[in-house]
């Protein structure tokens, strides 16, 4: 396995606690040069303490060049990145980034934008109403946490320019200020565009109102943090065939497929390992690919001719891939 290569080197100048369980990270180039422009929605690849390496969103001003900021929310449930940038990345720090990147761009031709945050999604969000702040766009952003100590940037966003469009929605508030999500979704306009970005169940929720209530595909867009694995009980063995040489690899039931060619191997450019970055995108020349990624779009799927082989299986018996 081959993972992406971080090109930045930039040092900690800054980290403070945004919310419970909440950190945030400035990064500034180790040389002081400007550090590569980027765009609201953008994210940057961290190699972590430990050897992982992890994507997060940028959420500080995109006219900003001397910085960037990331927030990390430690999740017990996760593999360790979370936990190692908060316990072992201090100030003073240097650690190697990606280059920005974006997949979860704004669409500049909309008349109005609405923005949905849940918890740690956020920081693109907040990203988001910056640069529409900035160029004077309509938009209304909806912010949801659990509550108002785990709320990240409540102040930041007090403070700001758009602070009038920014509604608060907490789970432990009172019935009053939840967000009704099907009334604020009832009818979809032509030139609005819905964003949103959250926990799996929030995205869940706003993106199933959203097909329910007539959006349409190309007004929405939205950004996962991490893949709901499938339930592994009934996966099954299958072949790999390498076009260019023709060499057939068993994936076994208990393996990906990026790590069952690792093992014989062949190296394959991976990042984030749980089919959310796209790197490992590999086009599939025969066979059906079974889906398990939240990268590609269902159009895309339904295709078949590409997957991400760090989380997706096969339906067919093999897959003939382009390597």
């Amino acid at each position: 396995m081959s993972t992406a290569p971080p090109s930045l080197k930039v040092r900690v100048a800054a980290k403070a606690v945004e919310a419970r369980d909440i950190c945030s990270f400035e990064l500034v180039s180790v040389d002081g040069k400007p550090l590569p422009a980027f765009s609201a929605g953008s994210h940057v690849d961290v190699a972590v303490p430990g050897g992982l390496t992890r994507q997060y969103s940028l959420c500080n001003d995109p006219t900003e060049s001397h910085r960037y900021q990331i927030a990390v929310l430690r999740d017990a449930k996760t593999r360790g990145g979370s936990a190692a940038m908060h316990e072992r990345l201090q100030v003073g720090d240097v650690v190697e980034i990606s280059a920005p990147k974006n997949h979860f761009p704004l669409a500049h031709d909309a008349r109005r934008h609405l923005l949905l945050a849940g918890g740690i999604g956020v920081t693109p969000i907040l990203c988001m109403a910056e640069r529409l702040a900035l160029t004077g766009a309509d938009f209304d952003m909806h912010y949801c946490t659990r509550s108002v100590e785990r709320t990240a940037f409540r102040e930041r966003i007090a403070r700001s320019r758009f602070a009038a469009r920014v509604q608060f929605h907490h789970d432990d508030g009172d019935a009053a200020q939840k967000l009704d999500i099907g009334a604020l979704l009832a009818r979809p306009e032509p030139g609005t565009h819905l964003y949103v970005c959250g926990p799996q169940g929030f995205m869940d929720a706003v993106l199933g109102t959203a097909r329910e209530r007539g959006w349409l595909a190309s007004q929405v867009h939205c950004e996962y943090f991490a893949a709901e694995q499938a339930p592994a009980d009934g996966d099954r063995a299958f072949e790999v065939q390498l076009a260019s040489s023709g060499r057939i690899v068993v994936v076994p039931k208990d393996r990906t497929v990026v790590q069952a060619l690792v093992e014989a191997g062949v190296e394959v450019l991976t990042s984030c390992e749980q089919g959310v970055c796209g790197t490992c995108l590999t086009r599939v020349l025969e066979g059906v690919p079974d889906h398990r990624d939240l990268y590609l779009s269902a159009e895309e799927q339904a295709a078949n001719d590409q997957f991400t082989p760090c989380c997706s299986r096969a339906r067919s018996a093999r897959l003939v891939l382009d390597l």
